[in-house]
């Protein structure tokens, strides 16, 4: 088997949202380290069936100020300036017909 070809293992602290802890053994960061979760089986709604939204640094703020104009309604405005439909094209050639031209 060829050396330094699996990451290190060692033990690191897991800390839960509700600030419980539990140690186990992972590849991230280094010996003793401490992970903080944001979300976890206990808050996620994929386990809770509960939809909950976490907002840390006010993301979502940020996302409704940047898209507050953006619409999918129509102003009336933007109904006078709206381009008239273009005519019909009528089929003058039908399938019997192009049958008829062949024989």
């Amino acid at each position: 088997m060829k050396d330094n070809l699996h990451p290190d293992y060692h033990e690191i602290t897991v800390v839960m949202t509700d600030g419980t802890e539990f140690v186990t053994r992972s590849t991230y960061g280094k010996t003793g380290d401490t992970l903080r979760l944001d979300v976890d089986p206990k808050v996620h709604p994929a386990w809770t069936g509960m939809h909950r939204l976490v907002d840390r640094g006010g993301q979502l703020d940020k996302f409704n100020k940047r898209f507050a104009g953006l619409s999918t309604k129509k102003k009336a405005d933007d109904k006078a300036t709206a381009e008239k439909p273009k005519e019909k094209i009528k089929l003058t050639t039908t399938a019997a017909s192009a049958k008829k031209k062949k024989a």
